[in-house]
């Protein structure tokens, strides 16, 4: 009986054991509070940050996820009604919120080069350009990003992961967000990098049209396509503007050209795009030949490769190969993401580089300065691994309406203003893109005096050049602020 009963404790206290051992997981609901200051263009501005976790709930009310997010708000504004709030997200699809936090609009940047390369040791410093002296802001991690998690199992993947799902559910949960911290009175702001700008422009729609939550303004840093149709002729003409920027920064150009600002050849090569190379690239076959050369000719002195490879390509070069060839002479090759970076190869053969050598950059400074940064200063403790890119695959990307949501949501809406900002040496979202979605969003001119486009010298990061962090928040800064109408001034068309 005896040798029983101790059996019997010992199975009990081995349950209760396991029962007590910590679980490498997120809690559904956290925070951790803290207090900071930052001194912006010379004046100190206080705040709060909370970093925690708020759940997604299906429809029947049963928490099915968790985001983690990083809330800022300036302790010496006491009217919330009139302070805007800003809500920033990253792409991907699939990763983590970090990015602009880290590099751009937060209070802390990290420890980079004026050129965005990394520096040891690695970590933060304050952001002297940070857009907190205007404006509150949430960084926030969609599931499976950052440290953010799905709790129920049994839900399916497709509840977040896709086009339209992912703007449903962080649809809800912003405005849930909104109502907890009581700040529907305040003028309301989306900003999204890459993927991210395909979110923030459904997101604009879907808070608006079901959520009823209308917007001041939305940023967009580095567009994609946003659903718009770029096939054909456009597909492969449009990237020759890029081609020359990046060509421009690597002096390779011809003498004559190379002598000129970017600023004078730009504008140029955008408009020799439009009118000789887009119809060309249409006509296809139908070219004559001694055309095509005489224009193949033209395209190579705008973008430092040969007449012969534009040629060989039949005038479309795609961006691929342009990353291996551009300095293949030299043994070297250039960054997608941001052209300005170089990276080197195994051999020089070949069609396309072994790796981005900007993204590299990237994410050899990022990681560190995350994982210390939640800890540190945050004081957000988690055994969880921060996803810098997470797994969300497979992606629904079917009805991509995004752009034309964002659109219609302007054409609803008198105070919605749209701001994109783009890098010239960015090759995986470029800045003529940019301005052809713009085109293509408003193709009446019925909303262009409500968008604008800002371009810098840098890559698809734009901010993480010292420059254009500088410009970049500054732009952001003064979007907010001509973007909030005057006190009593109707939403309307006159």
């Amino acid at each position: 009986m005896k040798k029983h009963l101790l059996t019997l404790c010992f199975l009990v206290f081995s349950i209760l054991m396991v029962q007590g051992q910590e679980t490498r997981e997120i809690k559904v609901e956290s925070a951790s509070v803290t207090n900071g200051s930052v001194t912006i263009k010379g004046s100190r501005v206080p705040y709060k940050a909370t970093a925690g976790t708020m759940p997604v709930w299906n429809e029947d009310g049963k928490a099915v996820a968790t985001l983690f997010y990083t809330y800022y708000e300036r302790t010496d504004v006491t009217d919330k009604s009139t302070r805007p709030l800003v809500f920033s997200f990253n792409g991907g699809p699939g990763s983590g919120s970090l990015w602009m936090h880290l590099a751009y609009t937060g209070p802390y940047v990290l420890n980079i080069d004026d050129e965005g390369y990394p520096l040891q040791p690695y970590g933060v410093k304050q952001n002297p350009h940070s857009i907190l002296d205007v404006a509150d802001i949430v960084y926030i991690d969609p599931v499976n990003t950052g440290y953010s998690r799905i709790v129920d199992k049994e839900t399916p993947r497709s509840t977040f992961f896709g086009i339209n799902s992912d703007v449903k559910y962080l649809a809800d949960w912003v405005k849930t967000f909104v109502t907890r911290q009581n700040r529907w009175q305040s003028p309301k702001y989306l900003i999204g990098e890459s993927y991210g700008t395909t979110r923030v422009s459904g997101l604009a729609y879907e808070l608006q049209n079901s959520h009823w939550m209308y917007l001041n303004g939305v940023i967009l840093v580095s567009p994609t396509g946003l659903g718009l149709d770029r096939s054909g002729p456009v597909a492969k003409a449009n990237y020759l503007p890029y081609y020359a920027a990046t060509a421009w920064y690597h002096k390779v150009l011809p003498a004559d050209l190379q002598s000129k600002d970017l600023d004078d050849i730009l504008p140029e090569v955008e408009k020799y795009t439009l009118e000789t190379v887009l119809p060309a690239i249409a006509k296809g076959g139908a070219l004559d030949p001694a055309e095509r050369k005489a224009i193949a000719k033209k395209m190579a002195y705008y973008s430092g490769i040969s007449e012969e490879v534009f040629l060989q390509h039949a005038l479309a070069v795609p961006t691929s190969f342009f990353w291996k060839e551009l300095m293949r002479d030299k043994g070297l090759t250039v960054g997608r993401l941001d052209s300005r970076y170089r990276g080197i190869d195994q051999t020089d053969a070949g069609e396309r580089y072994d790796y981005d050598p900007a993204l590299t950059a990237w994410n050899h400074a990022f990681s560190p300065a995350m994982n210390y940064y939640a800890k540190n200063i945050l004081k957000y403790d988690t055994d969880l691994t921060y996803y810098l890119f997470g797994p969300v695959h497979p992606w629904d990307r079917s009805n991509d309406n995004t752009g034309n949501q964002l659109a219609q949501a302007m054409l609803q809406n008198p105070y919605l203003h749209v701001m994109t900002q783009s890098g010239y040496f960015d090759g995986g979202t470029d800045y003529f893109n940019a301005k052809y979605n713009m085109w293509q969003m408003d193709p009446a001119g019925k909303l262009q005096d409500r968008m604008s486009f800002k371009g810098y010298r840098s890559g698809h990061m734009m901010y993480l050049r010292a420059e254009d962090l500088k410009n970049s928040n500054e732009d952001v800064r003064q979007f907010i602020l001509k973007t909030i109408p005057p006190k009593d001034k109707p939403a309307k068309y006159w």
